[in-house]
């Protein structure tokens, strides 16, 4: 599918495609981090037929609704054997604001983040500088027992 990315100066980007009925359907992201669902016409995509404002954590239910399942789904498809699972990083949890290196997820748990989804957009191979925040989604690899370590940390430290 081609995704489509605008930027939007002074007011962050829109990323959008066209789907298989051929409805235009996108979203734009703010530089403040709000965001909006979007359907747009085919023919000219600044022309607007419907919208939705989100909150961070409406967008967050959304992605995990939509996005970050079927990236878990995907990844087991591919790689027989291996154990993937989306933890939640709830708004609260110690590592809200944070990166991901301070919570030396591999070292502690053996798990290995392949990315993090936030808001819709998904963040392939987040490096340890990267911020979380409450409402993201880490799509994680590991085994059973590291994953259940890995929920335990986000979730208490």
């Amino acid at each position: 599918m081609n995704v489509e990315v605008t930027p939007l100066p002074g007011i962050g980007t829109r990323q959008d495609f066209v789907s298989r009925q051929g409805r235009r359907i996108g979203v734009i992201t703010y530089r403040d981090g709000r965001s909006e669902l979007i359907v747009s016409r085919v023919d000219d995509p600044d022309t607007c037929t419907s919208s939705i404002p989100l909150t961070p954590d409406e967008a967050g239910a959304l992605a995990s609704l939509l996005g970050a399942p079927q990236l878990v789904a995907q990844l087991q498809d591919e790689l027989d054997g291996v154990n993937t699972k989306q933890l939640p990083l709830v708004p609260g949890s110690p590592y809200d604001g944070r990166t991901l290196g301070d919570t030396a997820l591999r070292s502690r748990t053996a798990v290995s983040v392949v990315a993090v989804v936030r808001a819709g957009t998904v963040h392939p191979s987040p490096r340890p500088d990267f911020m979380l925040g409450g409402g993201d989604a880490l799509i994680t690899v590991g085994t059973k027992e590291g994953l259940a370590k890995a929920a335990d940390v986000l979730n208490h430290g």
